[in-house]
């Protein structure tokens, strides 16, 4: 598939983007270009590939899931201005 000089210039109009004939005839060939590299790699045979989710095989390294700190709830709740039951109370400010 390739584009005409008037097809681009229509995408270029319902984009609403300005573009001098200059413009349109280096989109055109970058357009064209791109199609073309699309139309090579549909004509690839790819059956029998496994889908893969990454280009090489490699796995992420996981830590292990471990505490590191201790609970500090009780410090955190008596620097804070009004608690009750555990909770932090704030004020309503939906009414």
């Amino acid at each position: 598939m390739s584009l005409t000089l008037e097809q681009v210039k229509r995408i270029a109009h319902l984009a609403r983007i300005e573009i001098s004939d200059d413009e349109a005839q280096t989109t055109q060939g970058h357009l064209n270009g791109i199609f073309q590299l699309i139309e090579e790699m549909q004509a690839v045979d790819t059956r029998g590939v496994e889908p893969m989710a990454h280009a090489q095989d490699v796995s992420q390294r996981l830590r292990e899931d471990a505490v590191t700190e201790g609970d500090r709830r009780a410090a955190y709740q008596a620097v804070a201005p009004d608690t009750e039951a555990g909770l932090y109370l704030v004020p309503k400010v939906i009414e």
